[in-house]
Parts: structure tokens; C-alpha cells; sequence
């Protein structure tokens, strides 16, 4: 499991790392793409 955890990392510190988590917060950012993750984790909560 660590061994996981330390490519995560080395991936997160590389340039195509930062780009990717960049990426993310951006879209993270986005009104549209927050309504539609909290209707997905809505759904998903109500499963159980």
C-alpha cells in the first residue's frame, strides 16, 4: 500500500501531475460541475 501512496506522490510533484490537480480545481470551481457531483453523491448515499 505504501508503495501505492509514493507513486501518487511522485505523480502529484510532476509537471503533469500539477497540471492534472490544476485541472481538477478548476472544474472544481465550476457551479455546474459542483451541482452535478452533489446529485451524483446524493444518489449514491441513497443507495445504501
Amino acid at each position: 500500500m505504501a508503495g501505492i501512496l509514493n507513486r501518487i506522490k511522485q505523480f502529484a510533484r510532476s509537471p503533469q501531475g500539477r497540471r492534472a490537480v490544476e485541472q481538477a480545481r478548476r472544474a472544481a470551481a465550476d457551479p455546474r460541475n459542483r451541482a452535478q457531483a452533489q446529485r451524483l453523491l446524493g444518489k449514491l448515499r441513497g443507495r445504501r
